[in-house]
């Protein structure tokens, strides 16, 4: 099948070869390699598709992501324009881990912008969660360890994810490692390039992310590296308990994430998920690597109680 990506055709899916869209004319053929077969998502920002590169052998699979400015007037699409290049620079270079989707192209074509992706074949944790249950401490402190240094990556590039949950990590089929996906700066940033009567712009609109997912600082437009902290640690509580944030009770005073009574973990564990969930970005862990560092702490601490504790009164 070929999918037509016009945002406004009331019948997108045509025949596997066609040229054109019957419905409305658009030309199907993307910057005439990529071929899109179907959609994969959709938002206030754009859309995600399924596609294929026709002007290589084998026609490899990719992913397109179509972003959509929220203006068509010369000044917003300029705007638009240079904060897609210089954020499509910045995926380019943090894409060169092994954990992260590699950027195969980008281009603008009718007034769209896209991002070619290379395609990562796997689940979600979100659909392994589904599939195969919840998480042990063992497999929680497992993913920390692969996810961490891959944040830590990102931060040190610059870049703050914020979308970091188990819908976009993916665990590649063919070497089970864990990707990261849908980096939100980019769909961010273009979808926003419109200065609105206040005179704020893209630049300084940064509110993303997913509800209760993302931390306070971030939903009131301040993110910082300790946002993706706070994701990371709403992302454990779901692979340990397979319950979203939505499905939690909060303190209604401080506004914590009221999640301890579901689990069972060690005393260490536990202490650092509660200080990833800080409310506070003030008394958050600042970085992965401070992350990182207080797990390594565990063995050291239990060596230490157990000392006291065998010592003779």
């Amino acid at each position: 099948m070929s999918y037509c990506v016009n945002p406004n055709c009331p019948h997108p899916e045509n025949p596997e070869f066609s040229e054109r869209c019957q419905a409305c004319g658009s030309r199907l053929l993307l910057r005439d390699r990529y071929r899109v077969v179907k959609g994969l998502g959709q938002g206030g920002f754009g859309a995600t598709f399924l596609a294929q590169d026709e002007a290589l052998p084998g026609e490899p699979s990719c992913v397109i992501k179509q972003l959509r400015p929220s203006g068509t007037a010369p000044h917003v699409m300029q705007m638009a324009r240079e904060l897609f290049e210089r954020e499509a620079k910045t995926l380019g270079s943090i894409g060169n881990h092994p954990q992260v989707p590699r950027l195969l192209d980008y281009f603008e074509e009718r007034e769209q912008f896209y991002l070619v992706q290379e395609y990562i074949n796997g689940l979600t944790l979100q659909q392994e969660v589904k599939r195969n249950g919840m998480l042990s401490e063992a497999g929680v402190k497992q993913f920390l360890s692969e996810i961490l240094p891959l944040t830590q990556y990102i931060h040190e590039r610059k870049v703050i994810h914020r979308d970091i949950k188990p819908a976009n990590l993916i665990r590649r089929a063919q070497d089970s490692r864990l990707v990261l996906i849908d980096f939100g700066a980019v769909k961010n940033q273009v979808s926003q390039a419109a200065t609105s009567a206040s005179g704020q712009t893209a630049l300084t609109a940064y509110a993303i992310g997913t509800p209760g997912f993302a931390p306070p600082e971030q939903m009131a437009m301040r993110p910082v590296y300790a946002s993706d902290v706070y994701a990371l640690g709403v992302t454990c509580i779901y692979l340990l308990t397979g319950k979203s944030p939505k499905d939690l009770d909060y303190n209604p005073t401080t506004g914590e994430m009221m999640w301890e009574h579901l689990v069972h973990l060690s005393q260490h564990l536990q202490e650092v998920l509660r200080k990833m969930l800080e409310v506070s970005v003030r008394n958050r862990y600042q970085s992965a690597e401070e992350v990182l560092r207080a797990l390594e702490m565990e063995p050291y601490l239990e060596s230490l109680a157990n000392s006291l504790v065998s010592q003779p009164v």
